[in-house]
């Protein structure tokens, strides 16, 4: 028995946001000065460290449990599953729905629930829970699938990563412009077919990390100090990543057996261009390599990051072709990786 990745869908909201958009927003430092520098000044050196050209945003009229309900749908639908043969659907989120102009996430009931009530889903042998795991949630709920069915307590699992940014960022703060919506979903499931998970790696620091990411109030020190926002630290978790998340993936393709040269895409967590480009160099540094040409598939350049869903995104785009210069064949090893508030990192590897 192997356990592999059997459907996939997502969803990429409508709305459009460039850099250029952001010309109107008065940016302030953390203690509410006006920030030095003009704003087309800062969306080039943003351009620069990030890579993020624009992303998307979600309408009004939707949350994150309406964009994942219509990922699954998807990924139900590519493995050609009846939803009610589902043992569990496991939800990666951060921040729950977060209506367009409240103040205050709604998690009761829990957005796994949601999904299950949207797809009509009628067996209560159906299992629903919501994932808080920082931007690795979809990751470690594809990890958490695979323990289930080796378990015997499941034999199919829906897992979906999403989430919706925009309605959590402090407008004054420039690290709003890297924050976007997103959702992707799937189906993971026990099968004859050869190749699947082979291997997976998970560590959580906390004893100086843990508050890398945090929610915060508003530069702007006019507004309601009892509305918070999502903050971080940059630098210090640029340098956690660049330290930590190529030894989580050079552990987790050595315990696979699986070989360097074998690898044929790494998906990473879309957080920053720069930052992910670090990381490979540092993965293949380990092994005395340099990393081939086209290893990294990217799509933080228009998506940007949103969060849970970039990784289960980035793998429904590569699979169904729509990724430039991109592709996937039946055989092929990937490695997922990703990095995140918790602090955590995690990593699998997976043989299509």
């Amino acid at each position: 028995m192997n356990i592999k990745i059997t459907g996939s869908g997502s969803y990429i909201p409508t709305e459009v946001v460039s850099n250029i958009d952001f010309a109107k927003h008065v940016f302030l430092n953390d203690d509410g000065t006006p920030f030095p520098h003009p704003n087309d000044v800062v969306a080039e050196k943003f351009l620069e460290i990030t890579g993020i050209q624009e992303r998307r945003y979600v309408t009004d009229d939707l949350n994150t449990s309406d964009i994942a309900t219509i990922a699954a749908k998807k990924a139900i639908e590519d493995a050609g599953i009846d939803p009610e043969t589902l043992d569990y659907i496991i939800f990666a989120h951060n921040f729950g729905d977060v209506k367009k102009g409240a103040i205050q996430t709604d998690l009761l009931p829990t957005l796994a629930t949601r999904v299950k009530y949207n797809l009509r889903i009628k067996n209560p042998s159906c299992v629903c829970y919501d994932m808080l795991f920082g931007c690795p949630g979809w990751v470690e709920g594809v990890i958490q699938a695979q323990a289930y069915i080796k378990a015997g307590m499941a034999k199919k699992c829906l897992v979906i990563g999403a989430e919706t940014l925009s309605r959590v960022v402090d407008l004054h703060d420039r690290d709003s412009m890297i924050y976007s919506d997103g959702a992707g979903a799937t189906i993971i499931e026990a099968t004859e077919d050869e190749g699947g998970i082979l291997a997976h790696e998970t560590a959580t620091f906390t004893y100086d990390e843990a508050y890398y990411l945090f929610f915060g109030n508003s530069f702007n020190k006019d507004h309601d100090p009892d509305v918070r926002y999502i903050k971080m630290h940059g630098r210090k978790i640029y340098e956690f990543a660049l330290s930590n998340v190529p030894k989580a993936m050079k552990s987790c393709l050595d315990k696979s057996g699986i070989g360097i040269d074998q690898v044929k895409k790494i998906l990473i967590h879309q957080a920053n261009e720069k930052m992910d480009e670090a990381i490979i160099q540092r993965f293949y540094k380990q092994y005395k390599q340099t990393p081939p040409e086209g290893i990294m598939p990217m799509s933080i350049h228009k998506l940007g990051n949103s969060s849970v869903a970039t990784v289960p995104t980035l793998y429904d785009l590569l699979v169904r072709g729509e990724l430039e210069n991109h592709s996937l064949n039946k055989g092929d090893v990937i490695i997922f990786a990703s990095v995140g508030a918790g602090m955590n990192v995690n990593a699998i590897v997976y043989k299509v």
